[in-house]
């Protein structure tokens, strides 16, 4: 194997580790229970938005060598700024404590007469003290945890998409398309990608690799990982799937922790229960940290700006945490709605060649994502009833995807307007 090669499979590695968040497990399989013999479709769906933009995130890094600022910087600096406290504010009040709900449920709740607040104060006072004392141990571990956790999913899969069940029941949602895109927003990858794009590609290093050798790697990394990622999440909407008329399961983790005795019986349920919260515990501390680093450079390198945002940070975390994934997933979708369209479109603009996405571009793009993706925000604080007869009249505005068709058609006009002005110079 070439030196080349090695790069490939080891960025390959880094970026599926980077993606597959042990809270991403919970969500595959509960898709497909409620998809049933829509599986295929909510599969399409999902790998769109938690697989396919999330890699094409890293590939938008490796193309700028920036950072997070410089994603939306074409747009303002003042937009990128603000764009990006918003980001890190989502991470820490919503990811980072469903960690804690994640590990509880899986873990703790099934096997001890333990409540969700203690836990979820042991939790995230562990979390502090690991922000406040940087240690290589969780990379030391994380670098076993995904092997051990991909292995025992593999064998879930594996044993069970083998055994016999009733037809599946037909699919819940009136869209499974769509509803797998919206589902996949839960997973945050594609604004995990933009904010440690930057860093992963910085990371590798490959000192050696020219430019356009650096990007050639991760680009077919990403493909690697992009497809070891759908592997999994596919065979676990399937195993869901198969699952949704052959047992009763009323939230995601009683899914997941059902499926797994259903093939591994208790110990390998203990087992994979254990795993999972050493590997939500690591997703945490990552986010605080990363959230934390942010606001210390906004303050000039402040260590005391870093411990604050890191004990802030560990409140919300213990606040949240408490709750149980299901009001976790509900409470996110709101701001889901509302950064999401705008991470997709960033992600987007910044894999193309530069002549078609020019600062008015950008703008312009954005702006337009802006404004027509707040009915679905707006839909989802409350404000359904007024929204519905708005949300009807735009295109795709009934699954949530209102934002699409205006954003790619002021796209193509401002492209167009600009070609026609550059054809007029020449």
């Amino acid at each position: 194997m070439s030196k080349q090669q090695v790069h490939i499979w080891v960025t390959a590695f880094a970026l599926f580790s980077l993606f597959f968040g042990a809270g991403n497990l919970i969500l595959p399989p509960f898709l497909g229970f409620n998809a049933g013999s829509g599986w295929a479709w909510v599969t399409i769906g999902f790998a769109l938005s938690a697989v396919i933009i999330p890699i094409i995130a890293i590939i938008g890094h490796a193309r700028l060598q920036g950072t997070m600022m410089d994603f939306a910087n074409k747009i303002s600096p003042l937009f990128a700024l603000i764009y990006c406290i918003l980001v890190y504010l989502i991470s820490i009040a919503l990811p980072a404590p469903r960690t804690a709900s994640v590990a509880y449920e899986i873990a703790i709740q099934p096997y001890f007469d333990f409540g969700s607040l203690w836990f979820s104060t042991i939790y995230f006072v562990l979390v502090l003290v690991f922000v406040l004392n940087r240690s290589k141990i969780l990379d030391v571990v994380g670098k076993y945890l995904t092997p051990a956790i991909i292995l025992i999913l593999l064998a879930i899969i594996g044993i069970g998409v083998f055994a016999d069940y009733p037809d599946m029941r037909p699919s819940i949602f009136d869209n499974t398309f769509t509803s797998g895109i919206i589902e996949g927003y839960q997973t945050f990858d594609a604004i995990g990608g933009v904010v440690v794009g930057g860093v992963i590609v910085i990371s590798l290093g490959f000192k050696t690799e020219s430019f356009s050798a650096k990007k050639e790697i991760i680009a077919k990394a990403g493909i690697i990982a992009g497809l070891g990622l759908l592997l999994i999440y596919g065979g676990l909407i399937l195993l869901g799937a198969l699952n949704s008329d052959a047992v009763d399961a009323e939230n995601r983790t009683a899914l997941v922790t059902l499926l797994s005795k259903n093939t591994l019986g208790n110990i390998g349920t203990v087992f994979l229960g254990v795993l999972v919260s050493l590997a939500c515990f690591t997703t945490a501390v990552g986010i605080v940290t990363g959230t934390a680093d942010f606001i210390k450079g906004l303050f000039g390198q402040s260590d005391f700006a870093y411990k604050v945002t890191a004990v802030i940070g560990s409140i919300l975390g213990v606040a949240v945490g408490q709750f149980d994934v299901h009001y976790i997933i509900d409470i996110a979708v709101p701001a889901l709605m509302f950064i999401y369209p705008i991470t997709i479109v960033l992600i987007l603009l910044n894999v193309l060649n530069k002549k078609w996405a020019t600062p008015m571009v950008f703008r312009a793009v954005v702006i337009t994502t802006i404004v027509f993706s707040l009915p679905d925000f707006l839909s989802t604080i409350g404000f359904g009833s007024e929204m519905a007869s708005i949300k009807t009249k735009i295109p795709l505005g009934d699954v949530s995807m209102g934002w699409l068709l205006p954003s790619l058609a002021v796209f193509l006009v401002i492209n167009l307007i600009n070609n026609s002005i550059r054809n007029k110079n020449i």
